[in-house]
């Protein structure tokens, strides 16, 4: 089986890992930890990184440390991992889905004009598959209603929209090192930002609550939310390789487009002044139906080919079906998600084996197209 996604351990990690094995520090106190926090600060240009236990703990981190509670709103894409909406429910806070451009399947920014209330506090743009969203426009509309940007950078590390990399337009920005992201941790996740104020309250937060110059006194119910040494360690091995990786899904994601440029019903996803970094290449099956899509997965994995469904939409999930958490619909999103597919990616995906997916996907499209 051709896996949809593999980690690709090839630097430092085993020499870091026992590194921090020896110095008996596994847990959320050693020197991985600030190490890879630092690092990660200075890839992106920003002041301060946050390490989490994981991604989901990055965005609800996030939002608790921006005060967002119960009465506010929060605009969250429709089509997008769970987690997303999740962590606003976690603050008792509403997230309302707001549809997707058909284009590059984020973040409407005409939708979010829309879905914008007096109760509005928030917005989180997802850059979906590592595409960036339009983060001009969505800042632009943030200033204009004095919102919050929490960045949901989960897929998107190193991706850049008019030469800024994603994670450095949000007042907050999280990403995600689960074991199938572009750097990995196993677990693990990271919350940055510009402001000393929210980096402060994050810190905090992450450790009980606990008072930063008095220790074991508690002036915040806070969360163990730490990233461990052990995890740090891959992490900023992972991290010294990124340039190369994200190199290697470039040259994955040409393979692609080259081997299937001729089919005419594939859909990919469209850039504006950006780069993608091809988390997972996705694409769309014109005019196809779940049921199609799903024929198309059976086909491919007869032939020893692992593929995933795009994200089912949000608001068909049985706990935001109310019309409380979509009042404006989410069409688009609807369309993306019944006609997507996504293929294996990962680094050791060599050149014969894109081109025997991609011969596959055509020859199971065409047998089940309308």
């Amino acid at each position: 089986m051709i896996p949809i996604s593999k980690p690709a351990l090839k630097g430092n990690e085993r020499n870091y890992v026992v590194d921090a094995i020896d110095s008996g520090w596994i847990s959320s106190i050693g020197a991985y930890v600030d190490r890879f926090e630092r690092s990660f600060a200075d890839y992106l240009g920003v002041r301060h990184a946050v390490a989490t236990h994981n991604g989901t703990i990055a965005l609800h981190l996030a939002l608790a440390a921006s005060g967002i509670t119960e009465g506010d709103e929060v605009i969250v894409p429709d089509l997008t991992f769970i987690a997303t909406a999740n962590a606003v429910k976690y603050c008792h806070a509403l997230p309302v889905l707001t549809d997707v451009e058909p284009d590059d399947w984020n973040l409407s920014p005409s939708a979010i004009e829309i879905a914008i209330t007096p109760k509005t506090k928030a917005i989180i743009p997802v850059h979906l598959y590592g595409n960036p969203a339009r983060m001009d426009e969505i800042i632009r509309i943030a200033e204009d209603h004095h919102l919050l940007i929490i960045e949901d950078c989960a897929e998107s590390l190193g991706a850049e929209y008019n030469g800024r990399k994603t994670g450095t337009f949000g007042d907050i920005s999280c990403f995600s090192f689960f074991g199938n992201k572009v750097i990995t941790t196993g677990e693990g996740g990271m919350c940055v930002t510009n402001n000393d104020e929210l980096a402060e309250k994050m810190r905090i937060l992450r450790d009980h609550g606990m008072n930063r110059s008095k220790k074991y006194w508690y002036d915040h119910l806070g969360f163990n939310y730490r990233m461990t040494n052990v995890q740090a360690a891959i992490g900023l091995a992972q991290l010294e390789q990124l340039d190369s990786l994200l190199e290697i899904r470039d040259q994955i994601y040409q393979a692609y487009v080259d081997a299937l440029k001729e089919q005419h019903g594939f859909i990919m996803q469209e850039t504006h002044r950006q780069r993608n970094i091809n988390w997972i290449f996705t694409l769309r099956m014109k005019g196809f139906d779940e049921s199609r899509r799903d024929q198309v997965r059976e086909l491919l994995k007869a032939k020893d080919i692992d593929t995933r469904p795009v994200f089912y939409p949000i608001h068909r999930m049985p706990f935001y079906e109310p019309a409380q958490y979509h009042p404006s619909g989410c069409p688009n999103s609807d369309l993306i998600s019944a006609e997507g597919i996504s293929l294996p990616t990962f680094i050791d995906l060599t050149s014969v084996e894109i081109q025997y997916i991609a011969d596959s996907l055509i020859n199971a499209y065409n047998t089940v197209k309308p």
